[in-house]
């Protein structure tokens, strides 16, 4: 082999090795596992390569068959975004919840069980926890995902999941570096902009930061946002500004940098992914997360070669591609001699999130409640799920009350007639109207206006953030929408 040979077959590896692509289906398709041959150091799993926790074992041990040590990646932050369990809902509560208890020793045994369970299916990367605050509350795309609005509160649980998690033996990824809690566009769609100074940046987003840094945690995702404070003309994932000077330098992180979806709009629709990902690189990014909705070989050949490409014309310098694609192989060796006995379940805790679902929910009466005895009509106001959370994960509590009081039927509504459509549907029979994040949306306060004017008796359950004032005859808050969130309030209801 020629000298030109050799260095173009250590370019292609550190090319493949930098990018975390997903694919379709159940099962590992050849070309993942002959790329995992070629260099490949990761892949991404979603919702639709999961059926049951032996499939998802199945499927990675396959891939380690081919790679011993590959990086299995997740997005599974428990709560409303879950991919382990997207067709059932989760059966942890996400972040609001467990800021609203606000017991970091119930954080890290939440998190504890839920890397355990991640273990056990050989996942051993997950892109959790957010660590934005959540300080704009019209924000779309994070709200329920954050641990709250108080920057300490959102620190010191940001540092306890991460402990927890990594105690399975999963690599965490704090995310969305420098914090995506004061935005008002969902960047899967266009590039949000945060205009504050550098020191509330300081004050507020980077302290969770800190926090998690100073945890250990392995990973930290980048955010596709433009915070003109720190660069005015480019996104932090895109950022030398962002993500070597702040992040590297001024914070002094030494782990792993991903970023967010190669493929979301704030990049793919400006940028494009192959020049978004040279740019990313060369920033200072050590890992491109892509696959949520491009998941097949052309993709991987397109930016492994627009890699390798940059490095020959000048662009990307080959040490930047070689300590990035050295980092992936770092953090892969850690979570080889860290994998935890999967065959020892003494640690398990299975019921944890449903006791942390229990203490989060926050109960506002009227008066004296009287428990729903007899089958009612659930009334789910529905507004439209941001991307992260996607549409396939049932949330609410009809499913649960079902449980209770067999007979219970739902239907859901939206739109400027909903109050009156719900009264038709819901006829003589007792209203539970479910709600997410009632603030933000207008109509669904004007539905629940015409509702109560009616029915008074109506129970009102938010599953969003409570920022509206509690009102019906029973007000529950649950702080997010996972399954168990919805079967503590589904008790309540019927109080028991």
């Amino acid at each position: 082999m020629t000298t030109i040979a050799r260095a173009t077959d250590t370019l292609t590896r550190d090319a493949l090795a930098v990018l975390q692509p997903g694919f379709t289906g159940t099962t590992a398709p050849d070309w993942l596992l002959r790329r995992l041959g070629e260099g490949l150091a990761s892949v991404a799993l979603f919702g639709r390569n999961v059926r049951t926790p032996e499939q998802v074992a199945a499927l990675t041990a396959r891939l380690r068959a081919e790679r011993e040590d590959v990086l299995v990646a997740i997005d599974e932050e428990g709560g409303d975004v879950t991919r382990l369990e997207v067709r059932t809902g989760s059966s942890f509560p996400g972040n609001l919840a467990l800021g609203a208890v606000d017991d970091v020793g119930l954080t890290r045994a939440v998190a504890a069980e839920l890397g355990r369970r991640l273990a056990e299916c050989g996942v051993n990367f997950n892109w959790a926890p957010s660590a934005d605050v959540n300080s704009n509350p019209d924000n779309p795309v994070i709200g329920v995902r954050s641990f709250g609005s108080g920057t300490d509160l959102v620190a010191r649980h940001t540092a306890a999941y991460v402990t927890g998690l990594q105690s399975s033996g999963v690599a965490a990824c704090t995310k969305h570096f420098p914090g995506h809690g004061d935005t008002a566009v969902d960047s899967h769609h266009a590039v949000p902009r945060i205009d504050v100074d550098a020191a509330v940046l300081a004050e507020r987003d980077l302290v969770p930061f800190r926090a998690a840094i100073a945890a250990g945690s392995r990973a930290v995702m980048s955010a596709h946002i433009l915070v003109p404070a720190l660069d005015p003309d480019r996104p932090a994932t895109l950022s030398r500004r962002v993500l070597t000077d702040l992040l590297r330098g001024e914070l002094g992180y030494d782990g792993l940098i991903v970023t967010d979806g190669i493929e979301m709009k704030a990049i793919a629709g400006t940028y494009g992914i192959e020049r978004g990902t040279v740019l990313a690189i060369a920033a200072g990014a050590d890992a491109i997360c892509v696959g949520g909705g491009l998941s097949d070989e052309g993709t991987v050949r397109r930016l492994s070669d627009a890699l390798v490409e940059a490095v020959r014309a000048g662009e990307l310098s080959e040490e930047r591609l070689a300590d990035a694609a050295d980092r992936v192989r770092g953090l892969a060796r850690w979570t080889a001699t860290n994998r935890p006995d999967v065959g020892a379940r003494d640690t398990a805790d299975g019921d944890v999130g449903l006791r942390a679902a229990r203490r989060a929910l926050r109960v506002t009466a009227a008066g004296e409640y009287t428990p729903v005895t007899e089958a009612p009509y659930v009334a789910a106001l529905a507004p439209v799920a941001n991307i992260a959370v996607g549409d396939e994960t049932p949330w609410g509590i009809a499913a649960e009350l079902t449980r209770l009081l067999p007979g219970t039927e739902t239907g859901s509504f939206t739109g400027p007639d909903a109050g009156n459509e719900v009264l038709a549907a819901a006829g003589k029979r007792r209203i539970v109207a479910v709600v997410r994040d009632e603030h933000r949306h207008p109509w669904m306060g004007a539905a629940l206006d015409t509702v109560l004017a009616a029915r008074p008796d109506t129970i009102v359950v938010e599953m969003g953030v409570p920022r509206a004032e509690p009102r019906g005859s029973l007000h529950l808050a649950t702080h997010g929408a996972a399954r168990v969130c919805g079967r503590a309030a589904a008790e309540a209801v019927a109080g028991v």
